[in-house]
């Protein structure tokens, strides 16, 4: 499965988690199967006011992705992801990319709702 994380500059397994995903530096994006992660690359995020929530959703729907570990998500990207068959799922707070995989790995991620989205900025952390 392609899973991407919102990821601070650089981005890689160990760097910080972007809370924001619309906002995030770059996304890392790994291959994760039940031997573990086989491929890890960097997709640098496009400008948000480029189409607005959805050229994130777009950009991670034509580079594969099948789902998405965020922070805090609005309405419109969570109907867009939903709509592209990409599942989203929290962050539970993860310092990293790294711990968010390793949650999701573990299956200790939950799936975002529809009743738990926000309205954008800092009130969407940590949902």
């Amino acid at each position: 499965m392609k899973i991407a994380v919102p990821s601070n500059l650089p981005g890689g397994l160990e760097a910080g988690f972007s809370a924001h995903f619309g906002h995030a530096d770059a996304f890392t994006l790994v291959e994760l199967s039940e031997k573990g992660i086989s491929d890890v690359q960097i997709l640098p995020n496009q400008a948000h006011d480029q189409g607005g929530c959805m050229s994130v959703v777009n950009l991670l729907k034509n580079a594969g992705v099948e789902a998405l570990v965020a922070g805090g998500m609005g309405a419109r990207p969570l109907a867009g992801f939903n709509q592209v068959g990409i599942e989203v799922f929290f962050s539970e707070n993860s310092p990293t990319v790294g711990a968010a995989l390793n949650l999701l790995s573990q299956g200790q991620a939950r799936r975002f709702a529809p009743d738990q989205v926000c309205s954008g900025g800092a009130e969407c952390q940590g949902h």
